[in-house]
């Protein structure tokens, strides 16, 4: 498939069909060409693979070059299969969604304009109490998204125990819950725990490294590994808010 048509021209591809819809139930190859800098030669060949793969309807037209006075061959498409077009690769599954899209916009076209005053009363009156409601939402969230932005601007690491602190939840609880969800674990038979490489890289746990003395048996050098709780980490937790779970 031709990889100049990029997915992020879709929500300008959208407003561009809505805008047009009174006039038009389609939109052209040559349109969709324009809108996203591309070749309308690249552009057909991107809608005959997919007409191909029975993704989008063929509705290939002659068009009169309005200078020339010449035909071309250019492709009318429906406000899913334009969309379908320029959505790139997994384009099947991408097909799914859209249709999803528009079955929800489809629902909000059913939205009836008041015939009487009473009723555009009751309308007004309806959504000032959802508004009024989202309002209230906001309120509650307000301080624990405040609380989850000043976890991940702290400085440092912290450990298990400190991190179940600032939680607000008992350290042995957290213990296992990080155990059960794959963030730390007992490596062979000792008693310490590790963390899970995932984490690590994910940014969520670093490992404090500490020396330890020399095995007396084989000289070997040895060294303790602490888990700790990043910043990041901290955040995603109280996000998530596992301590409701615990």
């Amino acid at each position: 498939m031709n990889t100049n048509v990029t997915p992020c021209n879709t929500p300008v591809l959208a407003t561009r069909f809505r805008h047009s819809q009174n006039v038009s139930q389609h939109m052209s190859s040559r349109e969709i060409a324009e809108l996203i800098g591309s070749s309308h030669d690249n552009v057909l060949k991107t809608i005959r693979a997919l007409v191909a793969k029975g993704v989008v309807s063929s509705n290939d037209t002659p068009y009169v070059h309005p200078q020339n006075g010449q035909v071309y061959r250019e492709f009318l498409l429906s406000q899913r299969d334009t969309l379908v077009v320029v959505s790139g690769y997994s384009v099947e599954l991408l097909a799914r969604i859209i249709d999803r899209w528009q079955e929800l916009e489809a629902r909000a076209v059913q939205f009836q304009i008041p015939a009487t005053y009473a009723e555009a009363l009751q309308a007004a009156a309806d959504q000032a109490k959802e508004n009024q409601s989202l309002r209230l939402v906001i309120l509650d969230q307000a301080p624990k998204v405040a609380a989850i932005k000043r976890l991940a601007s702290a400085a440092g690491a912290i450990c298990i125990s400190d991190a179940a602190k600032q939680l607000q939840v008992p350290p042995s609880k957290l213990f296992l819950w990080m155990e059960k969800n794959r963030w730390i674990f007992h490596r062979g038979g000792s008693r310490r725990w590790t963390a899970y490489q995932p984490r690590i890289t994910s940014g969520y746990l670093v490992h404090k490294v500490t020396a330890l003395k020399s095995d007396p048996e084989t000289g070997e050098d040895r060294a303790a590994f602490q888990p700790l709780v990043t910043p990041k980490g901290l955040a995603y937790l109280a996000e998530k808010n596992i301590g409701a779970s615990l």
